[in-house]
Parts: C-alpha cells; structure tokens; sequence
C-alpha cells in the first residue's frame, strides 16, 4: 500500500482529514486501527460489535477532525478515546435491549394466580431499587445479575479494576438492602398453601 503520509506527525493527520483529505484517514487507520479494534473488543468481547465501534470512531474522526484541538492532548489519545467512548455506548446499549427484552419476557409459569402476583410485585420492588442506585453501581448489578458476567468480566468490559467492580456491586447491593427495608417498601403478603 502507498503511504505518503507516514512522515506526518498524528496531529497533522488530523488536520489533513478536517480537509477532507482521505488518504490522512486512511494512514490514521493503518496507525491506530489495530489498537482501537484491541480497546473496543476489551470492552465488548464481541469482535463485530468492536469492528463496528471501531468504525464508528473512524466515522467521528473524519467528522469532527476540525474540533480536534491538538494543545488538549495528542492525536493518538483523543481516537482512543473515541473508540472507547463508542465501546461504551454499545455495551450501554446492549444492556438495555437486554433489560427490554426481560421487561417484555414472559412471566413465568407459576402454580396459582398469588404466587404469580407475589413473583411480579417482588420483581417490581427489586427494579425500583434499582433505580434509586448510582449509574454505576446499577449498570454493574444488571450485568451480573440479568447479564451472566462475573467480576472479571466485567472489569475487562467496561476497562474498570476489579477491586472497583466489586465496590460497586458490594456498594449497591448494601444500598438495595437498604431501600427494600425501608417502611412502606416491604410486603406482608404470604402465599397460602
């Protein structure tokens, strides 16, 4: 492949591209695309979800290639960035189609119309719980529970520590304990035999 460009420093790449200039999209990619696909399929162990955020990031380089202010930081950086900014948004994403999915589910089939009610009216509390936790503690708690990932998977998907997943999710779950105790949250029904 013909690589004029290879002399040219990151940041004036950029500036080619904000002039529309492909060939300097093309030369970022060959330098960053490796790694991007690496960060992006860290975050969602999906290869053509990473392929895709890969893309997508390349897209709002060429987009928005005239924002780039290279006194703000480096050119290598700021695509990185976007890569996982977009990596991000499609876990984000994801987890709620998967919560969408859950909330249309069908209920399980329970023996007697009370045990179904008490079954549905619990669920309700746990998801009302839910939302009175921070973002982060929540989206860690959905992912584990509704999702299947362990700890470490989930440290390696969303490119936190693993002692900060595990705060989280301690942290919401005390906090969940908290909100189903309170006065008015807990229900005296009992299934009769």
């Amino acid at each position: 492949m013909n690589r004029q460009l290879a002399h040219l420093s990151d940041e004036a790449l950029v500036a080619l591209a904000a002039r529309s200039e492909q060939s300097a999209l093309a030369e970022l990619y060959d330098r960053y695309g490796r790694s991007a696909y690496g960060l992006a399929l860290r975050v969602l162990r999906d290869p053509e979800l990473a392929e895709d955020a890969v893309q997508e990031a390349f897209l709002t380089v060429w987009r928005s290639a005239a924002r780039f202010v290279p006194e703000r930081g480096k050119a290598s950086t700021w695509i990185l960035t976007l890569v996982h900014r977009r990596a991000v948004d499609a876990v984000r994403h994801e987890q709620r189609r998967r919560a969408d999915s859950l909330d249309r589910a069908t209920e399980p089939s329970v023996e007697g119309a009370e045990e179904d009610a008490f079954l549905r009216l619990q669920r309700e509390r746990v998801q009302a719980a839910l939302r009175h936790l921070p973002d982060a503690q929540r989206e860690a708690l959905e992912l584990a529970y509704y999702g299947g990932f362990t700890q470490s998977e989930l440290a390696e998907r969303l490119g936190q520590p693993l002692g900060t997943i595990k705060s989280r999710m301690f942290g919401g779950l005390s906090r969940m304990r908290e909100v189903l105790s309170e006065p008015g949250t807990e229900t005296s029904w009992t299934p009769t035999s």
